[in-house]
């Protein structure tokens, strides 16, 4: 099973990303009823979707697999921990790491770090972070794939980082080297009571397509250069819970504090399940 896993790690290398994206991209947004309506029936049934979480509750009720996909659950399936001073997990998903940075390095798998100044873009704001804490959480295809805010913050800057689509399932995380930072991804940087806050959403081989409530779709279409959009002079700020994206399809969110804003963190460890709203830690 090791030899599989490698190989298929391996090949990822040779594949054409982003042209495979887009082909998915194309195949999950067909209207045509019958077709999506299968699409919806066979994908949720093979990943185990819990449709009593849903809103809507047939695969008639959507009108593509995406829209199935990004889906919004009814009232109260997640609530938000009630503590004013928690931190809580920003989506659904398994945790693949957390704790807290070695200065300028973040755990990715057992014996492999990666650069936080590389994976913010060399934005000014990495310094901000350095031994301070982050949750990596990776989203299967069954979890819910909006993602909210782990507290209350004030929008400062959004960075797109164009880049590969390496898979972000466990066994491609734990065998290729600096993954995140090679991935694309869109990086939002926040001001809240307790400091500087980052959530990054990774994009992932045929999942390509991320969003934000406030700027909407950011990919595709593709990009070939990093751009930074200063948010700090528009008012966007977001409560804690509040929804500030989505994948369409499953991927990965990392979430960075600084080192004085937490004094405790949940006992959580590598693949733990971990549902949006639910308790991380405590705030300083």
């Amino acid at each position: 099973m090791g030899l599989l896993k490698s190989i298929l790690a391996g090949i990822q290398y040779l594949l054409p990303h982003h042209l495979l994206s887009s082909v998915v991209h194309w195949f999950l947004r067909i209207r045509v009823k019958p077709i999506k309506n299968l699409q919806i029936a066979l994908i949720s049934e093979v990943a185990g979707v819990d449709w009593s979480e849903s809103k809507l509750k047939s695969a008639s009720d959507f009108d593509c697999f995406n829209t199935f996909f990004t889906r919004e659950l009814a009232a109260g399936a997640r609530p938000i921990d009630p503590d004013p001073n928690s931190f809580v997990a920003p989506s659904d998903g398994k945790i693949s790491q957390c704790g807290r940075l070695t200065n300028n390095r973040i755990m990715q798998a057992k014996g492999q770090h990666y650069s936080l100044r590389i994976l913010l873009a060399n934005d000014p704001a990495a310094s901000d972070f350095h031994n301070g804490f982050f949750h990596t959480i990776y989203l299967a295809p069954r979890n819910y794939h909006r993602v909210h805010m782990p507290m209350s913050g004030h929008l400062q800057r959004m960075i797109h980082v164009p880049g590969r689509l390496f898979s972000v399932a466990p066994y491609s995380v734990q065998r290729v080297p600096g993954l995140f930072t090679r991935n694309e991804r869109v990086i939002s940087l926040f001001e809240t009571s307790h400091g500087p806050m980052a959530l990054i959403l990774i994009g992932a081989m045929l999942v390509s397509s991320m969003e934000t409530t406030w700027s909407g779709v950011i990919t595709p279409p593709r990009g070939k250069r990093v751009t930074t959009d200063d948010w700090s002079r528009r008012d966007v700020r977001l409560e804690k819970g509040q929804e500030m994206g989505r994948f369409n399809m499953g991927s990965t969110v990392i979430l960075l504090l600084p080192a004085g804003a937490v004094s405790t963190l949940a006992d959580y460890g590598t693949e733990d399940i971990v549902v949006m709203g639910q308790k991380l830690g405590r705030l300083t």
